[in-house]
C-alpha cells in the first residue's frame, strides 16, 4: 500500500468541503436554478402539502361566489302554485288556481359590494397559497442546511481520522525501531480511538438529518451552488405581508357588505290567476304584480357588522405586527451575512496558518526533532481549524439562504 504523505492534508481537506458547500464553478454554471436540490426539494416537497391539494377547490369556490355575486338575483327565484275550492263544503263548483313566481331582489349596494367580496375572497385564495409555499421554504431550508452541517462534520471527521491513523502508524514504526516508548503507542492508539468515535457520531447525525429531508422532499440531497445573494427586494411583496393584506381587504368588504345588508331582501312577485265563481260560469283569469319590502332591520344584521369590524381590527393588527417583525428579521439576516462573511475570512486565514504549521511539526516529527504529545495537540489544532473554516464557509451559505427567505423570495 502506498504511504499517505501528511503534509497535505489539510489543503485536501478544504477542496473537498470547498466543493461540497460552494459546488464546482462549472456546475454551478452550467445548472438552471430550477434543477438545483434545494429548487427540486422545495417543489417535490409542495406537491405533497395540504395547502396545495385544496388550492384548486379554493379557486373554485372563490370563482362560484364571483359567479353569484353576479347574479342579477341574490337568490334563487321560487315558484309559488296555490288551489281553492269549495268542494268540502258547498260544492257549488268554485275555483281558483294561482301560480306566482317570486324574485328576490338586491339590496341597494349590495350586488356592488358582494362582488368586491367575491373579488376580494379570490385574491385571498392566491395569498393564502403564497404564504403557505414561503412558510414550507423555511421549513426546507432548515433540514437543507442542516444535513449540509451533518457533512461537513462527517467530511472533517473522518479526515481527522485518516491523521491519527497516520501517526499511529508513524509511532508503531518508531516504537519497533526503539526511538518511542510503548505508551506513545497507545497515545496514539487513543487518540485514533477518539476519531473513530467522532465518524461514528458524525454519521449518526448526518443519517438522522437525510431522514429529515426525505420525509420532506422523498428525494436524496445532492450537491449544487449554494443560493445566490438577493437584491434588495420591496417587503410589501413579502407572501407573509400580501397573505395578511388580503385577509385585510376581505375583512373590509365584508364589513361593507354586512353594512348594507342589515334587512332581508326584497321580492318582486309576478303570477296569473285563474278562477271561477261557480259552476256553468265562464273562468276569469288575471295577472298579479306585487312587491314584498321588509320592514326594520335583520336581527342578525348588528351581530354580522360586529363580527366584520372584529375581523378587520384583528387583521390590521396583525399586519402592522408582522411588518415590524419582518423588518426587524431582514434587517438581522443581513448583518448576519456581512459579519459571518469577515468571520469566514478570519477562519480560512487561520485554517491556511494551521495546516502550514502541522506541515512543520509532522516533518519534525518524523525527523525525530518533535515529541508525540505536540504532534497530537498540533494536528487537533489544524483540523480544528479547518473545521471552522469549512463551517464558516457553510454559515455565510446558510446565512444568505435565511435573508432569502426573510425577504420572501422562494428557494433557487
Amino acid at each position: 500500500m502506498k504511504r499517505i504523505r501528511w503534509a497535505s492534508p489539510g489543503i485536501l481537506a478544504a477542496a473537498l468541503l470547498t466543493a461540497a458547500i460552494l459546488g464546482h464553478a462549472q456546475t454551478g454554471s452550467a445548472q438552471s436554478p430550477s434543477q438545483t436540490p434545494l429548487r427540486l426539494g422545495f417543489e417535490t416537497a409542495w406537491a405533497k402539502q395540504p395547502e396545495q391539494r385544496s388550492a384548486a377547490l379554493r379557486r373554485d369556490a372563490a370563482a362560484a361566489g364571483l359567479r353569484a355575486a353576479e347574479r342579477w338575483t341574490p337568490q334563487t327565484m321560487a315558484l309559488d302554485l296555490s288551489t281553492r275550492s269549495d268542494r268540502w263544503h258547498r260544492n257549488e263548483g268554485s275555483r281558483e288556481y294561482e301560480a306566482a313566481v317570486s324574485v328576490p331582489l338586491w339590496s341597494p349596494g349590495e350586488r356592488a359590494k358582494s362582488q368586491a367580496a367575491a373579488q376580494s375572497q379570490a385574491h385571498a385564495v392566491d395569498a393564502l397559497v403564497g404564504a403557505a409555499r414561503w412558510r414550507l421554504a423555511d421549513e426546507v431550508r432548515e433540514a437543507y442546511w442542516a444535513q449540509q452541517r451533518a457533512r461537513i462534520e462527517q467530511q472533517v471527521a473522518q479526515e481527522k481520522l485518516l491523521s491519527a491513523q497516520g501517526i499511529a502508524r508513524d509511532v508503531l514504526r518508531r516504537v519497533t525501531a526503539g526511538d518511542l516508548a510503548r505508551a506513545d503507542a497507545h497515545q496514539a492508539d487513543s487518540a485514533v480511538a477518539v476519531a473513530q468515535s467522532a465518524v461514528a457520531e458524525a454519521a449518526v447525525a448526518v443519517a438522522q438529518t437525510a431522514q429529515v429531508w426525505q420525509a420532506l422532499t422523498a428525494q436524496e440531497l445532492g450537491e449544487g451552488p449554494q443560493e445566490p445573494l438577493p437584491a434588495q427586494t420591496p417587503v410589501a411583496d413579502h407572501p407573509a405581508l400580501r397573505d395578511l393584506q388580503a385577509k385585510v381587504d376581505l375583512a373590509r368588504r365584508q364589513q361593507e357588505l354586512a353594512g348594507v345588508q342589515t334587512r332581508a331582501n326584497p321580492e318582486l312577485s309576478l303570477g296569473t290567476t285563474h278562477e271561477r265563481d261557480a259552476r256553468g260560469e265562464r273562468s276569469a283569469q288575471s295577472i298579479n304584480v306585487g312587491v314584498r319590502i321588509p320592514l326594520g332591520r335583520s336581527s342578525v344584521s348588528d351581530a354580522r357588522i360586529a363580527n366584520a369590524s372584529a375581523d378587520l381590527l384583528e387583521a390590521q393588527s396583525q399586519l402592522d405586527l408582522e411588518m415590524q417583525r419582518i423588518d426587524s428579521r431582514i434587517a438581522l439576516a443581513r448583518t448576519r451575512v456581512e459579519l459571518l462573511t469577515q468571520a469566514r475570512a478570519a477562519a480560512e486565514r487561520r485554517a491556511t496558518l494551521a495546516g502550514e504549521s502541522r506541515g512543520f511539526f509532522d516533518k519534525a516529527f518524523r525527523l525525530g526533532e518533535s515529541d508525540l504529545p505536540t504532534r497530537l495537540r498540533i494536528d487537533l489544532e489544524a483540523f480544528e481549524a479547518e473545521r471552522q473554516a469549512a463551517r464558516s464557509r457553510l454559515e455565510v451559505g446558510a446565512a444568505i439562504s435565511q435573508l432569502r427567505q426573510a425577504l420572501g423570495l422562494l428557494p433557487e
